[in-house]
């Protein structure tokens, strides 16, 4: 039964970000170029939204599926490695015309080279996995 709610959830997000174009390569394009505020309105949109909703959710102490406290931990101080990762995800991105929501949202559309950035997304994953204990974090 679980399954159907996740995949439910999961057929809804591809759906609202189909109609909403954020899955859209020229929408992408058009954001890196500064050429349109379309995406930069979505994604201030969603931060207000979380940041909204993370409040709601410390205020009235919601508990998790399994009754347990959610607990938000304290970030680390520092910006460089923000700075580095987010310049490597937004070369990622803009190379690829996708973030990782997008990539499979494309892949369901019919957009068989979406396959392929999806292939390197999991490599990269991987790749950080064996070499994390190396990295400053």
């Amino acid at each position: 039964m679980k399954s159907i709610k996740y995949i439910s959830l999961g057929i809804l997000f591809g759906v609202i970000m189909v109609k909403s174009e954020a899955a859209s390569w020229y929408r992408i394009q058009e954001m890196f170029r500064f050429q349109s505020f379309h995406m930069y309105g979505l994604m201030l949109t969603a931060v207000a939204l979380g940041a909204v909703g993370i409040l709601i959710m410390k205020k009235i102490r919601l508990k998790d599926a399994d009754g347990a406290p959610i607990h938000f931990p304290q970030k680390k101080k520092g910006w460089k490695n923000y700075l580095t990762g987010g310049i490597i995800f937004g070369l990622g991105w803009a190379l690829t015309g996708a973030c990782p929501g997008p990539v499979f949202v494309n892949i369901g559309y019919g957009y068989a080279g979406m396959v392929l950035v999806a292939l390197g997304a999991l490599a990269g994953t991987f790749l950080y996995g064996v070499i994390k204990d190396k990295l400053p974090h």
